[in-house]
């Protein structure tokens, strides 16, 4: 009878699991269910609360300005989908009422308008554009292009040029780090790496006397050689943790086979390292397309960026808002759209490396 009532306590769905056992592991289950949805409505809050700066930006651009200086702030407002553009890449003056009232009112009233009823300049005669329309509604003449595109054209130049040059170089020095052994190794690697320690700050005015003495101020020459100086310890230490995924004995039988070290590099090593190197290619790009510091402290006109361009608006008579936000939105673009053509490689390369063992 005791025998009895043990096998009725134990309940078996089967010859050897009791259901004491399933119960438990769905029990187990879903708290880890519940728990990794937890983890995601986390995620999906604070990713909302860090975009909320941006979509305030991006509403911004397509403020008038009266909307973007209202108090309280307009969240629903009528668009200006072309104003803060225009205004972008145009310098412009304030037309004062005299002239203003020159123009015919159907050339005042909208931008549509303006190029419908073909207004033209009272002065010159000669027909409005469709941006000189857009100003006009603002009351405002264009006098000629604006330099934003330039330093636009300087950054992609300046932050494509020095990401390339910190990749190649920290490629072969990541290589050697990993693969070689020579005296005062890790005290070189911490060397290294303590280029990062030092605020921007502290280093730029003797990087501007340094620059001013040999001609490199206002140079994307200067510019270039900068950030790929203060990449390289990054690029250093990532490719080198990259390619330290990478079994030696690949290269080692490679070149068994009459393969050099470098073909063995070119066909083994950087196939593998792609993800490591795209990865790396993005950090830099990153540091080089949004630096302010050393562009606001060492370029003037010629070799000038855009975030050291876009804050100077600030200071420029009225306070344009819209446009500071359309300047912002245009440069936020190009990095956004790399950084997610290379999402794949990014995530893998930066939790796994090139090869997980």
């Amino acid at each position: 009878m005791a025998q009895v009532d043990k096998v009725q306590e134990v309940d078996y769905t089967g010859p050897d699991e009791p259901i004491v056992e399933s119960v438990r592991v769905d029990k187990v289950g879903r708290g880890a269910r519940s728990l990794r949805s937890v983890r995601a409505i986390i995620a999906v809050v604070i990713t909302a609360i860090l975009l909320i700066p941006v979509a305030w930006m991006v509403l911004t651009a397509f403020k008038s300005h009266s909307d973007a200086i209202s108090v309280p702030p307009k969240v629903i407002f009528e668009p200006r989908l072309l104003d803060s553009f225009v205004f972008l890449f145009t310098d412009r003056y304030l037309l004062p009422q005299g002239k203003l009232k020159q123009y015919p009112e159907e050339c005042r009233e909208t931008w549509s308008q303006c190029l419908a009823n073909d207004c033209a300049d009272p002065r010159t005669e000669e027909k409005l554009t469709w941006y000189e329309c857009v100003a006009l509604e603002s009351g405002q003449m264009v006098t000629g292009p604006g330099k934003y595109l330039d330093y636009v054209k300087n950054s992609v130049i300046i932050a494509g040029l020095s990401t390339l040059a910190a990749i190649v170089l920290g490629l072969f020095a990541g290589y050697a780090y990993s693969r070689f052994e020579f005296p005062v190794k890790d005290f070189q690697l911490f060397f290294i790496l303590s280029q990062r320690f030092l605020p921007a700050v502290v280093i730029v005015i003797p990087i501007f006397l340094m620059y001013t003495d040999i001609g490199l101020h206002d140079t994307h020459l200067g510019m270039i050689i900068l950030y790929t100086v203060v990449n390289l310890s990054l690029s250093v230490w990532l490719l080198r943790s990259f390619i330290d995924d990478i079994p030696p004995q690949y290269e080692e039988a490679a070149m068994v086979d009459g393969y050099t070290r470098m073909q063995a590099i070119r066909k083994i090593v950087l196939p593998n390292a792609l993800t490591g190197i795209a990865a790396t290619t993005v950090f830099c790009l990153i540091f080089a397309w949004n630096e302010y510091g050393f562009a606001l402290m060492l370029t003037s006109d010629a070799a000038r960026t855009a975030p050291a361009f876009i804050p100077s608006m600030i200071g420029r008579g009225i306070v344009e808002w819209t446009v500071i936000a359309a300047g912002s939105l245009i440069f936020l673009i190009p990095v956004v759209i790399v950084t997610f053509a290379l999402r794949k490689y990014l995530l893998r390369g930066v939790t796994f490396g090139a090869i997980r063992q």
